[in-house]
């Protein structure tokens, strides 16, 4: 079986159903609780199983209570726990049979078979009307799939983000930063997009040749400081956690584990980046997203914001 990876969904012994959020699922899969069986949810599987989907909070509450064993910065479910692995990838055509709109869309990106999925809980047969699309990308193919959205909507193939859904991401996000600067660097992402009276996000995950390099493991904190530097390499800003390498007099890389601060920075800009600094060997790293709502974190791209 290939690796549990990012954006992957497993099951364990009682039927809990997890999000995989982390590379490094060696021995314990690292992972946010989702949908936990109850035979009064709202949502049901194509068996007839019902489920009740736990938002961030309440899923850390019930782990805590009913698994404490599993409980640490994320959920860690021990692999002999696990029943079962969900995989987008393997899953897409499964997912599209299941709604046209999905078949739809994948076809404007006429991406290999293999390269893309579709993750959250349409992998496990789980969405209902209001359910976004969410596809992922893996690897290389990922910048392929970006560069086609512009073009789709360049050539009006596809719509313009409005601003009442701008609106809407921004309010759900509550960034550290205005409205008008989260447009500004999210308008030149192109990672979402709206289909119809869909919503979509282009979702990137590494491919299994490179998930050996994703960064690993929490430093030793030596407190919240602000910096500028300046991005030498953003190959990896687009993934979970975002990675941009920089050229600073003491911090080698600025790290986000919000989705926010994705892609938010090109490789030569210039950033101000506010988090918690961490010794990792003989070298820092800035972490940002340190907590779910990164309240006074953030990266803006000095460069892009000076050129508006």
């Amino acid at each position: 079986m290939n690796a549990i990876r990012l954006r992957d969904f497993i099951e364990d012994t009682d039927g809990h159903i997890y999000a995989v959020s982390a590379y490094d699922n060696d021995e314990r899969v690292g992972c946010v609780l989702r949908y936990v069986p109850d035979e009064h949810g709202e949502r049901v599987n194509p068996e007839g199983r019902r489920y009740t989907k736990l938002d961030f909070e309440p899923a850390f509450e019930y782990i805590r209570e009913h698994k404490p064993e599993y409980l640490d910065t994320l959920h860690r479910v021990p692999l002999s726990d696990v029943t079962k692995v969900y995989k987008p990838d393997e899953r897409m055509d499964w997912i599209a049979s299941r709604d046209p709109r999905v078949q739809r869309l994948l076809n404007c990106f006429d991406l290999p078979a293999g390269a893309v999925g579709c993750t959250g809980s349409r992998v496990l047969g789980l969405e209902n009307g209001a359910s976004d699309i969410d596809l992922v990308v893996y690897g290389p193919a990922w910048f392929t799939a970006q560069a086609r959205l512009k073009k789709l909507v360049e050539a009006g193939k596809l719509p313009r983000m409005s601003e009442e859904m701008w609106r809407k991401v921004y309010t759900k996000r509550i960034p550290e930063i205005s409205f008008d600067a989260f447009v500004l660097h999210e308008s030149r992402k192109w990672n979402r997009g709206e289909f119809g009276d869909t919503y979509f996000d282009l979702l990137y995950t590494r491919s299994y040749d490179a998930l050996a390099s994703a960064p690993a493991g929490k430093g030793k904190e030596l407190g919240r400081t602000r910096i500028e530097a300046t991005v030498t390499d953003a190959s990896n800003a687009f993934d979970s956690p975002a990675v941009y390498e920089v050229e600073h007099e003491s911090v080698s890389r600025v790290i986000s584990f919000t989705h926010t601060y994705s892609g938010q920075a090109l490789a030569g800009e210039v950033i101000e980046a506010q988090g918690v600094l961490e010794q990792h060997g003989d070298t820092q790293w800035l972490i940002v997203g340190t907590t779910r709502e990164a309240k006074g974190e953030y990266i803006v791209s000095k460069t892009l914001m000076e050129q508006a």
